[in-house]
């Protein structure tokens, strides 16, 4: 889908900013929102590209730098700290070889983290792009990982 297809899906209202970017982003291979992106949504909105950009840099679910296809995001709430988040940041660095706010080298997976992503009652929590995963453990996190290679690796092999 083009900027110009996406843009037109929405009237163009300030209103409708952040529902323009998220689908910008979502439409972006690499998962964030490019200057050239910024810009077609400035003058659709008739404003300024200051104003679009002040909304993308401000919100965490935005990027303005490349990113991973599937961006994994570590709760940091403060049960989730008590329930060891530690834990599942270190599953995550020994399978992925990533530090926070790194992308894997072949562009599969973002680490962040996210300041409390509403399922106290699982921690500790992470979420991959909108799933969420609970009562985490490193076999667990193992296997969730294991599952998005395995389906890179479905869909790589469908491709030929």
């Amino acid at each position: 889908m083009t900027r110009t297809e996406i843009l037109e899906k929405h009237p163009p209202r300030m209103e409708n900013v952040l529902l323009i970017l998220h689908d910008l982003q979502d439409h972006n291979p690499r998962n964030y929102l490019s200057k050239a992106d910024l810009e077609q949504a400035a003058g659709y909105l008739n404003t300024t590209r200051a104003s679009i950009y002040g909304i993308a840099s401000y919100y965490t679910l935005f990027s303005l730098t490349p990113r991973g296809r599937h961006i994994i995001r570590i709760c940091r709430s403060p049960v989730c700290r008590m329930e060891n988040d530690e834990d599942v940041f270190k599953a995550l660095n020994r399978l992925l070889n990533i530090d926070i706010g790194q992308t894997t080298p072949d562009g599969l997976f973002t680490l962040e983290t996210a300041e409390c992503l509403g399922h106290c009652d699982r921690a500790p929590v992470m979420s991959v792009g909108n799933s969420i995963y609970g009562g985490l453990t490193p076999d667990i996190i193992e296997a969730v990982i294991r599952d998005y290679r395995e389906k890179r690796q479905r869909v790589r092999r469908s491709d030929r």
